[in-house]
């Protein structure tokens, strides 16, 4: 049965957290007036990023990462959708635009850089490392290697944070897609996710050994559990495209108003 006082406090998952804490504070702190003469300290982007280091840690470092791995596939989806979107989303928004402009800035760079961050390259990176980590021999492996799975999750993290880069840039120099370009983007990477939600949600079969053979600590048979998986997955996807469609609409809007208000 889950151990629901067992929180992982391996030293490279809260070392690596408190680096990144760490190097924030000294980048957005000491260091600022080297990067940004006269800015002042980002609050509203410190809230952010370290509320995504917080939700990561949550995702895979409570019991939440003991009943997905061991147990249920649900709670194993849950954790990704964490992953992918408060935690990605809030860790782009955390990013002031001077403190990515030491590697977005660099001449040296920016011909990989324009092509990592175009809209086509970062759905097909998402959708790709999604769909290929969801085959059964792949995921399988990950509950049951640990290693494999911290690598499967930061794969995760580092997909799902080129998904979000055409909408959330916080480049100056490769900033987001314009509002039409960002309304087909949503659209296309929940159709290119089709067929793995279709495989999960509607396999006749329980795809994954680990789930069908685990102790039932839910009213859910392993079948039950891969459906609910896949229509979290689905519904997930949804409505998170549905809510950033709305706001990027709003905000192209919003644009044409004030162009309209100028002339």
């Amino acid at each position: 049965m889950i151990d629901w006082t067992h929180w992982h406090n391996e030293p490279f998952l809260i070392g690596g957290l408190i680096f990144l804490g760490w190097l924030f504070a000294i980048l957005a702190g000491p260091l600022r007036q080297h990067l940004a003469p006269g800015a002042a300290y980002p609050h509203r982007h410190a809230v952010m990023f370290y509320a995504a280091l917080v939700i990561f840690y949550l995702a895979v470092g409570s019991p939440l990462d003991q009943a997905g791995e061991r147990y249920l596939l649900s709670a194993h989806m849950l954790q990704h959708q964490l992953i992918i979107y408060p935690a990605a989303v809030l860790f782009l928004l955390g990013l002031p635009h001077w403190l990515v402009r030491p590697v977005t800035g660099r001449p040296v760079l920016r011909p990989l850089l324009r092509i990592l961050t175009h809209p086509v390259v970062c759905g097909v990176l998402y959708i790709g490392v999604i769909t290929v980590w969801h085959m059964p021999s792949f995921y399988d492996l990950a509950l049951q290697s640990r290693s494999v799975h911290i690598a499967e999750h930061f794969m995760f993290f580092g997909a799902s944070l080129f998904y979000w880069w055409p909408l959330l840039s916080p480049s100056r120099e490769f900033p987001p897609a314009s509002y039409a370009g960002q309304m087909l983007y949503l659209p296309a990477v929940v159709i290119g996710m089709t067929p793995v939600f279709a495989y999960i949600t509607f396999s006749q079969d329980v795809l994954y050994p680990t789930y069908e053979f685990a102790p039932r600590i839910t009213g859910l048979s392993a079948a039950s559990d891969q459906l609910l998986a896949g229509a979290m997955m689905k519904l997930g996807g949804m409505s998170v495209m549905m809510i950033a469609f709305a706001v990027t609409f709003y905000r192209w809007y919003q644009a044409g108003e004030s162009r309209a208000g100028k002339m």
